[in-house]
């Protein structure tokens, strides 16, 4: 079971996951470990959430 929403959140953006590992500065192999539950800093939660165009605060609506 997924513990947070980032592949459904991705998705509805229209973004792929190549696309948003480029635009977080991540690997596509960390975010898809991402995706299936795993943990993960808080710096990565970070990129995430602003490669995406995300306030930090809505961190709980991605990560929960």
């Amino acid at each position: 079971m997924h513990t947070n929403s980032l592949k459904e959140i991705r998705e509805s953006f229209l973004i792929s996951k190549a696309e948003l590992a480029r635009m977080a500065d991540l690997s596509v192999d960390t975010l898809t470990r991402i995706e299936q539950g795993k943990p993960c800093r808080i710096e990565t939660k970070r990129k995430i959430l602003l490669a995406l165009g995300l306030k930090l605060s809505d961190k709980k609506k991605v990560f929960h």
